[in-house]
């Protein structure tokens, strides 16, 4: 048997949840861009334009892009990735429930003051229910371990053979 003194376990390699990150920070940004370069920066929080069924004003667009960059630079480390996860499942779960209140799903809006600034529909808000379940996918995403040894370290063998414990004859010859 090989045994190591001061092994660790650790997170080893690229892992699922940085994956799943980089590829949501990605298509954020995209979406982002092209939404800005579709509907410019007039009427910032207005009823812009549609792009693939869903609303696409400047500030919309503007989150979308910040969610993109937010992603990729959490999507470094794997910790970091889990984050961008929950951030995303909290952030566009309320974004979705919001939406429901908007449209009137649920009766009741507490935030009705605001208005509609991102100009959510229903397209939208089932598109924000997927987000916000892929960001939990992203969070709880298990990940790959390694054992990783000490460089200055050898490993170690052991003997597995165990000698019995001696029993004490006082001197007669037979065990008490």
């Amino acid at each position: 048997m090989v045994r190591a003194h001061r092994a660790r376990v650790r997170v080893e390699g690229l892992q699922p949840a940085q994956v799943l990150a980089v590829l949501l920070g990605v298509l954020f940004l995209a979406y982002g861009i092209i939404g800005l370069v579709k509907s410019g920066f007039g009427d910032f929080t207005g009823h812009g334009v549609t792009l693939w069924r869903f609303s696409a004003n400047p500030l919309n667009n503007v989150v979308h892009v910040g969610t993109g960059v937010i992603g990729l630079l959490l999507a470094l480390r794997s910790g970091g990735a889990r984050t961008f996860g929950w951030l995303l499942f909290i952030g566009y779960g309320a974004l979705f429930v919001w939406g429901l209140m908007l449209a009137g799903t649920i009766s009741v809006n507490p935030v009705s003051g605001l208005g509609n600034p991102l100009n959510l529909a229903d397209a939208d808000n089932w598109l924000h229910l997927g987000i916000a379940v892929l960001g939990l996918l992203t969070a709880v995403l298990p990940a790959r371990h390694g054992v990783l040894l000490p460089e200055d370290e050898e490993p170690v063998e052991v003997d597995r053979t165990v000698q019995p414990p001696r029993r004490d004859t006082g001197g007669h010859g037979l065990a008490h």
